[in-house]
């Protein structure tokens, strides 16, 4: 069983739906017990960091996310849920994040469109990880005005490029993050959330 966590801040029927179209019972949930029992956890997310991290802490959701990565449980953020695993956002204002890996998150400056929006290639950084098995470096689809940057260089999995190397796949152990949404970036990304599934077994 795979816990779709629901904090009031997710795409949780489409990433539900596709984690049963992949073969998986999903459950939407914001039940701490059925949360931590789950063989695999998802924290989904749009809107703005700082939100977010509200709803969870006032949830007590903040501390059982922190328990299950604990535990050595596969869990994985996808779009604002990866940024909040880092240690802090810029995103209207400075906000903690929960701290599952090192690295802020910052918002884009240039002299280019913001938001990132549309398809974009990956560029594999780590090429070894159980995440990319049999698959190539294709697009994905990105909607984000703000970025990752890891501390640590290990934690990067994947990079795209919007005028600069963009943070698009992270992990550590149990821990991994994807920048945009699979279940709406095609074959590529169906492919790279049915990987992250497999590990749930």
């Amino acid at each position: 069983m795979i816990a779709i966590i629901d904090y009031g801040m997710g795409n949780l029927h489409s990433v539900s739906k596709a984690v049963e179209r992949l073969g998986y019972e999903a459950v939407v949930t914001g039940d701490p017990a059925v949360i931590l029992a789950a063989e695999g956890a998802i924290l989904p997310g749009v809107g703005a960091f700082g939100d977010a991290m509200e709803h969870l802490r006032e949830t007590g959701l903040d501390a059982v996310v922190k328990q299950y990565a604990a535990s050595g449980k596969p869990l994985l953020g996808i779009c604002l849920g990866m940024q909040l695993l880092f240690s802090s956002s810029e995103e209207h204002g400075n906000h903690e994040g929960l701290g599952l890996l090192p690295g802020a998150v910052l918002r884009f400056r240039g002299d280019y469109k913001v938001p990132h929006m549309g398809w974009n290639r990956l560029s594999y950084k780590q090429g070894g990880s159980p995440i990319f098995a049999g698959i190539d470096e294709g697009h994905v689809y990105f909607v984000h005005s703000y970025h990752v940057k890891p501390e640590r260089a290990g934690d990067l999995l994947a990079v795209t490029d919007y005028y600069q190397p963009v943070t698009a796949i992270v992990g550590r152990d149990n821990v991994y993050g994807m920048q945009f949404h699979p279940e709406k970036s095609g074959e590529t990304g169906m492919k790279l959330l049915d990987n992250f599934l497999a590990l749930c077994k």
